[in-house]
């Protein structure tokens, strides 16, 4: 176990599966303690046992963030539980496509909800707890990462609400970043291309069709591709911020 992390906490977003997943166990093998949240319970426990099991520390938070109390909740657990807040991984989402004309609105709004409003629910009760944690930690710095996709630089048809959330996470970023930069909190957004999570699997056989033949044969990244950027980001020197990575598998254009 890496210990450049020992002694700080992080709260990991959507930390059920794929790049939520696979970024707990990076940071807590970074020596963080780390926070899970995400709605499906059982298998939060299951990660929990597993960084446990390699000498890390793990506290379950099952929550729907998209509930703004629920993701206020979250938050203040973390810190009662574990004595502070130093990295925010704002991974939580979804993607929902389909012809704008034949789209639910109820799909559009639940994209926002989870894709931006959660994300601005968790970073809004964090911030007070990330800014204390700069002020008095070792390290000087305190990080928000928030996972975007090449969706938020590159809009593309059947994937309205997805880029719009994905845009809006963007510039949500860029404006946070320079706000908070004068108080060491770093901010952070990353944009995966394509990666072989369940995220696809949200939708109809007919969009997963699609995406499909957009991609072609092309070797997507793998979570732990993410994961990796992430904890690059968060492991860096007080005095270095990385405000932006696009992460791309080497084949996609």
């Amino acid at each position: 176990m890496d210990d450049v992390l020992r002694g700080t906490v992080a709260l990991v977003t959507g930390a059920s599966s794929g790049i939520g997943r696979a970024a707990a166990l990076t940071l807590a093998g970074k020596g963080a303690a780390v926070a899970l949240t995400a709605r499906r319970a059982e298998r939060l426990t299951e990660l929990a046992d597993r960084i446990e099991a390699g000498g890390g520390t793990a506290l379950v938070l099952p929550a729907d963030i998209a509930d703004e109390a629920e993701a206020a909740r979250v938050v203040e657990r973390t810190v009662e539980e574990l004595g502070r807040l130093d990295t925010l991984v704002n991974n939580a989402g979804l993607m929902l496509l389909g012809y704008a004309s034949e789209s639910p609105l109820a799909d559009w709004k639940r994209s926002v909800d989870v894709n931006l409003t959660a994300l601005m629910h968790t970073t809004h009760a964090a911030l007070p707890h990330l800014v204390r944690a700069a002020g008095d930690g070792p390290r000087k710095v305190a990080d928000i990462v928030n996972v975007s996709s090449l969706a938020g630089r590159r809009a593309v048809a059947t994937a309205t609400a997805y880029c719009a959330t994905k845009f809006g996470v963007v510039a949500f970023s860029e404006a946070l970043r320079q706000e908070l930069a004068p108080q060491h909190v770093r901010v952070c957004v990353v944009e995966p291309g394509a990666v072989d999570t369940e995220l696809r699997g949200h939708n109809s056989p007919e969009m997963q069709q699609a995406l499909e033949q957009m991609f072609g044969g092309i070797e997507r990244l793998e979570a732990q591709d993410i994961a990796d950027a992430i904890a690059y980001g968060v492991t860096r020197p007080w005095r270095v911020a990385v405000t932006e990575m696009v992460v791309l598998p080497t084949e996609q254009v």
